[in-house]
């Protein structure tokens, strides 16, 4: 058993730095490297382009940083992590194996893990009394059956455990828990019993705190300002040990900055109760945990306890749920805020005059209401900025009918002739409306969805 392995984040959404994970192989000694890809969103995004084109799928630039890296993954024996699969995961593994042999790479294990996609078994499940309830709303999924995008569930560490076993390189999956792929190199190299929770737990909330990359490095931080060479920003690693103790830190000479504070916010990033974070892995409490700084850019986290896992997965499903359509003109001084009140009250009237029918007719005007719409705050800042400079009017539109929106679309420009005058900006052309897409959460018993893993070297199932 090691006495520690290091688990460098790669990625912390899909649309990362793209040179994080170069840096994270190439500036300092890491075990393995996780790459987090996958949101709700996602997963739909994903399915779209697969429906257009058999072959995608999947995380294209998780891929193109593989093509660059092979040969020193390989040469430092780094495992590679990744839920870049998406809806395609073995459309993923095709992709990483023609890599390899181009770069004359053999012996490559791939692990694929899929089995999370539920969308073609819906009516299957349905028949099988799996109702697939809105965690929100409690409506059986049957309301929404016709226009689903994606069905996907919530796999946790073990699959990706069992892959590791089996000697896997690099693991590419579905719908598997941020947290997961974090947790299942401390299970596989410390030999860490499923039923110890407060290892698991450990494990889960060490992924928690690098699963958004460099946010917990001092990106998006309340005190931005004391964070230093942000342009060289260091993602985080985690240094991890067999009691279930572990260190928060990055490479050094890289810029950002891991402290106390920095990793205290990172926890609190989207947790609901904080004594009940729950995972297919293990319900892990959050107030349990102590967080010590040892040194620069170094914290330790000890003191964590958890709880059995619960008997359900959960569901991330989206559905198609109208459309939406935005734009923005900017207009300036003198009476940018009155300019633009009017310029939104003239194109709602138009659309009117047209017949246009919209569930919402939404104006925002960025630089005075756009992220605080409290009324009082709102008259407060137009009194005391002695008219401001210029501002943003910002339309949302939502509707049913996509002819009405992109309708619409045509009168925006037209106001920058046949409006207030001072219009200074207007970018993006004509806009048009894009359809919206829903998350339905849901939760399903365990027994009814199962982890599949194949493993493949040079093109052949093993």
């Amino acid at each position: 058993m090691k006495e520690k392995i290091r688990i460098a984040s790669g990625q912390g959404f899909w649309g990362d730095l793209p040179r994080a994970p170069v840096d994270q192989i190439r500036r300092g000694e890491i075990d393995y490297m996780v790459m987090d890809y996958l949101a709700e969103v996602t997963m739909s995004i994903m399915q779209k382009q697969r429906m257009r084109n058999p072959e995608y799928g999947y995380a294209r630039d998780f891929v193109e940083m593989l093509d660059e890296m092979l040969p020193e993954i390989v040469e430092k024996g780094i495992k590679v992590i990744s839920n870049a699969g998406g809806v395609n995961p073995a459309a993923c593994k095709d992709a990483i194996l023609e890599s390899a042999a181009r770069h004359g790479i053999e012996n490559l294990t791939i692990a694929v893990i899929d089995g999370d996609d539920l969308l073609d078994r819906i009516d299957e499940l349905i028949e099988e009394g799996h109702l697939l309830e809105n965690m929100e709303t409690g409506e059986p999924i049957t309301e929404v059956k016709d226009r689903l995008l994606s069905a996907n569930v919530y796999f946790g560490s073990r699959p990706v455990v069992e892959a590791l076993e089996k000697g896997a390189d690099i693991i590419v999956t579905g719908r598997v828990t941020d947290t997961g792929l974090t947790l299942a190199p401390m299970i596989h190299e410390f030999d860490w019993p499923f039923s110890d929770y407060d290892k698991m737990a450990s494990g889960t909330i060490a992924g928690h705190i690098i699963e958004c990359g460099a946010q917990v490095s001092g990106g998006n931080f309340t005190d931005w300002d004391v964070v230093n060479n942000l342009d060289d920003v260091g993602f985080p690693i985690i240094e991890a040990r067999p009691d279930g103790t572990f260190h928060v830190t990055k490479h050094d000479g890289t810029g950002g900055l891991i402290n106390r504070m920095t990793v205290a916010e990172q926890l609190l990033y989207e947790i609901g109760d904080p004594s009940e974070y729950i995972t297919p892995d293990v319900v892990a409490d959050f107030t349990s945990i102590q967080l010590e700084e040892e040194g620069e850019n170094r914290v330790k986290v000890t003191g964590i306890k958890g709880y059995p896992d619960t008997p359900t997965y959960k569901v991330s499903a989206s559905y198609r749920n109208g459309y939406k359509l935005s734009s923005s003109l900017v207009y300036c001084r003198p009476d940018a805020v009155k300019k633009a009140r009017a310029a939104s009250r003239i194109l709602k009237k138009r659309s009117e005059k047209l017949g246009l029918n919209f569930d919402t007719f939404r104006t925002e005007l960025i630089g005075l209401n756009g992220c605080d719409e409290n009324p009082d705050r709102v008259q407060s800042a137009l009194r005391n900025s002695n008219d401001l400079p210029e501002v943003e009017m910002r339309i949302s539109i939502r509707g049913s009918d996509r002819d009405d929106l992109n309708r619409l679309g045509k009168e925006v420009a037209p106001l920058i002739l046949t409006g207030p005058s001072g219009v200074t900006g207007f970018a993006g052309g004509r806009p048009k409306a894009s359809e919206i897409v829903a998350f339905w959460p849901a939760l399903i018993e365990k027994s009814a969805s199962t982890p599949r893993i194949t493993l493949y070297r040079n093109n052949e199932n093993s």
